[in-house]
This record gives C-alpha cells, structure tokens and sequence, in this order.
C-alpha cells in the first residue's frame, strides 16, 4: 500500500521514521511547502519526545507542494496526514472524496463537529478513517490495559500529562489552530481514559488558561460508577519545565503505576511485578494497524474515528467546566 506523508513538521518526522517498520506500506510521496525539508532536512523540527527527526532520503519518492496534487495521484492509496490541527478537516475531507484512505493525526479536528464531518465523509466514500491516538499503542499504556482485569474492582485512576510551552511551531501557541494547550496534550488521556472505561456519567475541572504566559493547565474529575478518574496536566509556562507523562490506577487487587522519567508500568499487589512491554514502538504499532485496517478493508475497531470524535466534544466539555472556576460538577448526558 502506497502512503503519502502530509507534513514534515516534527509529527511528520515521527511518523515517516516508524513508517521504516511497517509491513505492508511504502513510502510514495510527501508534502510540505518548506524547500528545506522537502530536501530531506529535518534537523529543523523539535517537539515533546525525542530530538530533531533528522536528514531522509526522498530520492525516491514523490515530493510534493501542492495537495490537490496528492490527492489526484491516482498511485496513492492513503494519506497520513501530519498538518496543524485548523487544517486537518479540510485535507482530510479532500483526501477521502479523491478515494484515499486517511490516518489523521490527534486531535482529529478542532471540534467534535468538524471530526463528525471528517467521519460522515469517511462512510459517504467507503474509506478508512483513523485518528492517531497513539496512546492507545503506546506498549506501556498497552500494558495497563492488558493488566487492567489483575486489579480487580477497580476504585481511581490518575493520568497527568506535563511539559513547557512549546518553543517551536508557531501554530502551537494559537489556540485558534491548535486548540490550545490542555486540548492538544491531554486529548492523549482524555482518549485513553474512554478506551478503558467509556464516557463518564459526569464531569468537573478547574485550572487557568493565559497563553501569553505560556501556561494552560486543567485539572478535571471523571465520575464513573466504580469513582472518579483524574486528568491534569498541560502547559507549565515556558522555559524548560521536562516533559512528563505518567498514571496511576488502584483496584481492590492492587494497584499499577507508570512515570516516564523514572519508572516502568508496575504491578504493586503482594508483590511488585513490572509489566511486559511491546517491542514494537507506539507509532509504528498505530500505523501497522491503520494499515492492516486498510489491506483488509476493516474498520478500526480499536480506535474508532466516531470515539475520537466524542473525546473532542468531551475535552471541549472539560474546558467549558474549567471557565466555572468553581469544579462544579456537570452532566454528560449530552455527549453523543
């Protein structure tokens, strides 16, 4: 299956460095509209986790500048589409009425009302559609959900997701591009936390928001039968505050924990027991699935694109709860 990669920014490095190991998919073409990186130069790019995504040979594939020009290379199978968040709708939306299968990268678009139309397009064209919630494959969040049953009934979970206000990417820092802080890294949990446990019965978050500070930082409760769920995190102000992610969930059994800096997903009950980990790396893990789901002409059952979708609205609904400034608890019985 022949891929084009959308975007040579720092995802798009990720993505075109795991694409190396997947089965099944060739590298055809790419896109971008900066000379430096269609040459292959990537040294440029920086993000959260890892550094610059380095030099690529593009000898062999198709260098584009224009997308109308991708979408009607009829060699092109899929597109992944690495762009800013404000332009995830429009490309994608174009990609899927050209016949291409398409793997957007998070958030999926900037409201839930623009995924749903990303999705309904998808169903009008009889394409693949995926949202790349890599967590969802990242081995040692897989981990917590293969291990999930040993804790028995299960009574909290805490997810927090940290770093500085990013210094690069200037789209980033415009919450009319990139949603904003808080949306653009905790949709990572927020999506996770739907994976395990499905929507909540209720929701409440407190925080702040001053972009020009470089801080954006929520601090929400997801109410499920079994207890409440925490989501915090965000963006720390500017300077060199490290990125961290970690998690902790506690049932009758036990009790698992995670920290990236410092500690692996351990199972803590009688014993203290690390969990296995995938070999296979969280991005090129996402995009084999996307893949596969393509080859064999399948929906994505485990990240499906109408669940990704109702994350959007419900990050929307975390931020709405965030204004109150009060942790007023809210219903959810909206979602759809």
């Amino acid at each position: 299956m022949k891929i084009a990669v959308l975007g040579l920014g720092f995802m798009g490095g990720v993505h075109l460095r795991a694409l190396s190991e997947v089965k099944g998919a060739e590298l055809a073409a790419v896109f971008a509209r900066n000379e430096r990186q269609l040459s292959g130069d990537l040294t440029g790019t920086q993000g959260n986790i890892g550094g610059p995504a380095g030099h690529f040979d593009f000898s062999a594939v198709k260098r584009y500048r224009d997308l109308s020009a991708v979408f009607s290379d009829p060699e092109i199978d899929a597109v992944d589409l690495c762009l800013p968040t404000h332009l995830h709708e429009s490309a994608a939306i174009d990609a899927l009425r050209a016949g291409k299968h398409v793997l957007v990268e998070k958030p999926m678009a900037l409201d839930a009302a623009a995924a749903r139309r990303i999705v309904a397009e998808a169903q009008r064209a009889d394409r693949i559609l995926m949202a790349a919630q890599v967590i969802r494959f990242f081995p040692e969040y897989v981990a917590l959900r293969n291990a999930l049953p040993r804790l028995g009934t299960l009574r909290a979970a805490c997810f927090r997701r940290r770093c500085a206000a990013p210094a690069w990417g200037g789209w980033l820092n415009d919450p009319a591009k990139s949603g904003g802080g808080v949306f653009d890294l905790l949709i990572h949990d927020l999506d996770f936390c739907v994976h395990l446990f499905g929507l909540p019965n209720a929701i409440s978050a407190t925080g702040a928001s001053n972009p020009e500070r470089g801080v954006d930082v929520l601090d929400a409760r997801l109410f499920y039968p079994f207890g409440a769920v925490t989501i915090a995190g965000g963006w720390q102000g500017p300077g060199t505050f490290p990125f961290r992610m970690e998690y902790s969930v506690v049932g009758d059994a036990g009790a698992i924990e995670f920290v990236s800096d410092s500690r692996p997903p351990t199972l803590y009950s009688a014993t203290e027991e690390t969990l296995p980990l995938d070999a296979q790396g969280g991005y090129a893990a996402e995009i084999q699935y996307f893949v596969d789901c393509c080859l064999a002409n399948r929906q994505p059952e485990r990240c499906p694109p109408a669940q990704s979708a109702q994350v959007i609205d419900l990050m929307h609904a975390l931020l709405a709860a965030r204004e109150k400034k009060n942790g007023e608890k809210v219903l959810c019985w909206n979602l759809e």
